[in-house]
């Protein structure tokens, strides 16, 4: 930290706690007398005192002494030194004090039995050409649990950009009493780095938040936090809301199809979901289509209403999240007339490298009865209507699902009392799967995990509460849709990585409404069942009595 024109270290041989200008501080290695000498720990006294200090070639270099650390040797301006003033103990170089003193041209002063000693030396000028790293805490002394508010402010001498920051030991809260000393190094646009910077702070009293707590009033929407508790909550039954529906046209099976060929087939009328998800094994570049023909006498519209996909990616994860995220933003509205028997692709993905893989979640609204064809169609096949008639129809792959399920919206309606409460989606008991029927084999289906399903799920009494998803099944990562009074936000879940564990929860949003609409549809290539968690984040006694707005 920036200190006063001298810095004034006072220490006690084999003690710890020491003080820097006037200022507690806590040394990781305690002075020693060593053969007669009190010695100090040489690295972490140069930082203390803001000293330069650099090692070459086996030579560590402070002011005008220069050490040998494996010969224990030592110059003083080029002077050696007698034995005994240099010591290494437990991999720490210690180095007698009255050298260091001269070193540094500084001052020593000791109390009448010799132990408590105090260093006074003028603080390095430094490298004028060196950026210089800066930051402040809003206050020195933290009760635990409570947040704390970092300010940086670093600057280069020449107006360099600084383009990198290293922090030590920072942290937004520290729940545990204590002193803690941060720092910071900067880098500039040249590659220069800063001296270290640090800050001491105090840790002491009673607790503000828990971690759990404090989670709960700082995490941001897409972060995880760690709930042991997540499990034993109890498990709310939500209430259906029976109403308009509209079937889901559901192709994985063959899930990673060898050659060229129809993948799933069924007609609609009206609005209908579908969810397409395969990977290309066809050995060269291939394309998934949906094609739409029309089976009336007269044209049909068909017209897309929403369109989410992935593709082309070698990675699964990515496959349902982005999905997800592109079919919440979407604004759809995108028609093909069709003639009587005429046909066209209503969708086309980009193409597919051997190996990589499509999601594909899109709904419609056909004006009359359509027949819909998916199909994995190599590259230099045309998907004509004569093509298609030649494609031989695939035989599922007995892993995967694929047929036409009922209902694609499943609007549920919660009403939240004691809290914490969790919703179980994607389980097969609590939350059954859907039941449906492959149309080409004529076999019924039950499609675990209910991907592609839109879960319509209306919370009241949802005032003052946060909401968080928990993965029971491993991997996860997808997206959910909230609206919240005025506000609609797509979240992304997690922000970064995958949510993995049960007992770390992905906070989705706190609520500034009673009722919260969240829609959420099981994202493809993760792991089911996850429960939502809903949590009391009312500020009452014990927490929440402080809040810090304030994050620059």
């Amino acid at each position: 930290m920036a200190s006063v024109g001298s810095v004034q270290l006072t220490l006690s041989s084999d003690q710890q706690t020491a003080f820097l200008n006037g200022q507690n501080v806590t040394l990781q290695a305690a002075p020693r007398n060593i053969q007669g000498r009190i010695m100090v720990p040489l690295r972490e006294v140069a930082a203390l005192m803001g000293q330069a200090l650099t090692t070459a070639d086996g030579v560590t270099q402070i002011g005008r002494l220069r050490i040998d650390a494996s010969r224990g040797s030592a110059t003083l301006n080029g002077q050696p030194q007698p034995d005994g003033n240099v010591a290494t103990v437990a991999g720490t170089l210690y180095v007698s004090v009255r050298l260091l003193v001269d070193a540094l041209n500084g001052n020593l002063s000791t109390d009448p039995a010799g132990r408590v000693l105090t260093i006074t030396t003028l603080r390095s000028g430094g490298n004028p050409l060196l950026p210089q790293a800066r930051f402040s805490t809003d206050k020195l002394v933290y009760a635990p649990g409570e947040r704390v508010v970092y300010t940086e402010y670093p600057f280069d001498p020449d107006g360099a950009d600084i383009t990198a920051r290293r922090w030590t030991n920072r942290q937004d809260v520290f729940f545990q009493p204590g002193t803690y000393t941060i720092g910071m190094q900067v880098t500039n646009a040249r590659g220069t780095k800063s001296p270290p910077f640090t800050r001491t702070i105090t840790v002491q009293g009673t607790p503000i938040d828990t971690p759990l707590t404090y989670a709960l009033k700082y995490s941001e929407p897409g972060d995880s936090f760690d709930d042991p508790q997540v499990l034993g909550y109890p498990a709310v039954t939500a209430q259906t809301v029976y109403g308009e529906s509209f079937p889901l046209l559901f192709s994985d099976s063959p899930e990673a199809p060898d050659r060229s060929g129809v993948l799933y087939q069924d007609t609609v009328v009206g609005r209908a979901r579908l969810l397409a998800y395969h990977l290309n094994n066809l050995g060269r570049p291939a394309r998934l289509y949906v094609m739409a023909r029309n089976l009336e006498a007269r044209p049909v519209e068909v017209r897309t209403e929403r369109l989410g996909e992935t593709a082309p990616t070698r990675i699964e994860g990515q496959l349902g999240q982005v999905t997800l995220l592109e079919y919440f933003a979407s604004s759809g509205n995108q028609t093909l007339t069709l003639a009587p028997g005429q046909s066209a692709a209503a969708y086309a993905s980009p193409t597919l490298s051997q190996g990589s893989g499509v999601n594909v979640l899109q709904d419609l609204s056909a004006s009359g009865r359509v027949e819909l064809t998916f199909m994995m169609l190599e590259d230099n096949l045309p998907p004509t209507q004569q093509v298609v008639q030649q494609l031989p129809y695939l035989a599922p792959d007995g892993r995967h699902q694929r047929g036409t399920f009922p209902n694609a919206v499943r609007k549920l309606r919660v009403n939240l009392a004691s809290l914490p409460a969790r919703i179980v989606i994607g389980d097969g008991a609590v939350d059954p799967a859907a039941v449906g029927l492959d149309r080409l084999t004529g076999q019924p289906q039950r499609l675990a995990g209910n991907y592609g399903v839109l879960y319509d799920l209306e919370v009241n009494g949802a005032l003052n509460t946060a909401v968080a998803l928990s993965p029971r099944g491993g991997l996860y990562r997808g997206a959910m849709n909230i609206e919240d009074g005025p506000l609609t936000q797509a979240i992304k879940l997690p922000r970064t990585g995958n949510a993995l564990q049960p007992n770390q929860p992905v906070l989705l949003w706190r609520s500034l409404s009673d009722r919260l609409n969240i829609d959420f549809i099981p994202a493809s290539g993760s792991n089911l069942p996850v429960s939502l968690v809903f949590y009391r984040t009312r500020p009452n006694a014990g927490y929440g009595g402080l809040f810090k707005t304030y994050q620059p």
